[in-house]
């Protein structure tokens, strides 16, 4: 009887280490995984982000006066916000 309990308890444990094993590996495939779509992710997004810096240069050499007149605009309206902003929290 003592036999038979320890065959089926180190039949069991070999399973379980089987199990663990074999749940390890499908974590490590997991975790590889995303770690590879992150740095394709971090890689397209550089590369757009790069291009958009491209595009933008080329839009500021071809008319210069009108980016000059965006560049002034923004400002003027983001001092706006911010003076209109400040004033709102004293009250």
């Amino acid at each position: 009887m003592a036999t038979e309990f320890i065959e089926k308890s180190s039949a069991s444990v070999d399973d379980v280490l089987r199990e663990v094993t074999r749940i390890k590996a499908i974590v490590k495939d997991a975790v590889e995984d995303g770690v590879d779509s992150a740095l394709r992710a971090i890689e397209q997004g550089r590369e757009t982000a790069e291009n958009a810096m491209v595009d933008a240069r080329r839009a500021i050499k071809r008319n210069p006066l009108q980016a000059a007149g965006i560049i002034f605009a923004s400002g003027i309206i983001a001092g706006t916000l911010l003076t209109w902003m400040s004033s709102s929290r004293r009250r």
